[in-house]
């Protein structure tokens, strides 16, 4: 298949810019269930299609305040956005600047903190600080919320784009359809006895990364760091002997899920994945996915397509602009079911 095959229009006017000040206050599509390709509902009623024998897996990473702005000695501006804490004072992170930095190259951030250019491997530079990069990041920096946005974060950001549940510090972007739930639906869960487990894929800025080359074969995806346990390995494997369902919250948690189950088979997994979901893909886990609408072209729209259908997710698209649902990390979301499911 093609990058262009991926394609939509979308008016400016859909993209969320700001985040709802209600959480759970959004619309819901859903996709491929009971016989209907598309159907519109309220985020509110999502927990109606799922019961007690079904498993709901969230994505437990925590954004961090990874952008940070600085100069180098020649005083020209620099903006730094961590990728990952490699180790206390060592960091990889993306960089823009004018010209880009060679090796041995120092940003001055504050009298308190400088950063030396190790080495550059592709869109990623190694730097090495002078201090903690995750103390100085928690006083100076900033939310690192997507550029599409098109402003600077506010007060909002810092509790908006972050899920309740959020517990391991890591990503530099958000599980976005877990910006969703809010308290009274996490109590519901609570309440209905719903089965819920953990996974943490701490989300990269690669999560943001233009897909290059025509041909989606040819592409790459950046790789991220995963974890999946055992008692969540044990509780997706007590809901399949059941005969239930694994409803994935975010294409982050279907990642993660299906990289710890390459043999069809989850085991626990520590580690990095650089997995590349599209059409033709074979899911092995995920039987259900609740997400957000993504950007035109982007692997994460590929996803979905892989997981409801190409034609499928682009008609859902049309009938989302057309209905005026709002798009991206802000906006509303979308409940998908398998394109061949239809119960």
């Amino acid at each position: 298949m093609r990058l262009s095959d991926f394609n939509y229009n979308l008016p400016k006017n859909l993209i969320a810019r700001y985040p709802r000040v209600k959480r759970g206050s959004g619309r819901l599509l859903v996709i491929n269930f009971e016989g209907k390709p598309i159907a519109d509902h309220k985020f509110r009623d999502l927990l109606t299609f799922i019961n007690k024998n079904d498993l709901i897996v969230f994505n437990d990473t925590k954004v961090i305040k990874a952008r940070l702005y600085g100069f180098k000695e020649s005083g020209g501006k620099i903006e730094i956005l961590i990728e990952r804490i490699i180790k206390e004072d060592i960091a990889l992170a993306h960089i823009k600047a004018s010209k880009s930095p060679r090796p041995g190259t120092k940003i001055n951030f504050s009298t308190a903190c400088v950063a030396t250019v190790i080495e550059r491997n592709d869109d990623l530079f190694k730097l090495q600080f002078s201090s903690s990069v995750e103390s100085y990041l928690s006083r100076y920096g900033e939310i690192p919320i997507p550029g599409y946005l098109k402003r600077t974060p506010n007060f909002m950001d810092e509790k908006k784009y972050q899920t309740l549940y959020a517990a391991n510090p890591g990503a530099v972007a958000a599980p976005t359809a877990g910006l969703h739930f809010d308290k009274k639906m996490i109590g519901e869960i609570k309440k209905l006895q719903l089965n819920h487990e953990f996974i943490t894929l701490h989300v990269g800025a690669g999560s943001f990364q233009n897909i290059r080359n025509e041909d989606i074969e040819k592409n790459k995806l950046h790789s991220e760091s995963v974890e999946v346990s055992q008692k969540t390995c044990d509780a997706i494997k007590a809901v399949k002997i059941r005969g239930g369902r694994i409803f994935a919250v975010g294409t982050t948690t279907v990642r993660a899920l299906e990289t710890a189950s390459k043999n069809g088979d989850i085991k626990p997994y520590f580690g990095e994945t650089d997995i590349f979901i599209k059409p033709n893909y074979n899911f092995k886990i995920v039987d259900a996915l609740l997400t957000n609408f993504h950007l035109p072209k982007s692997s994460l729209i590929m996803l979905v397509s892989a997981f409801a259908g190409t034609e499928q997710i682009l008609n859902a698209y049309k009938h989302a602009v057309k209905s005026k649902y709002l798009f991206y990390s802000y906006g509303d979301a979308m409940l998908v079911f398998p394109k061949e499911n239809q119960s």
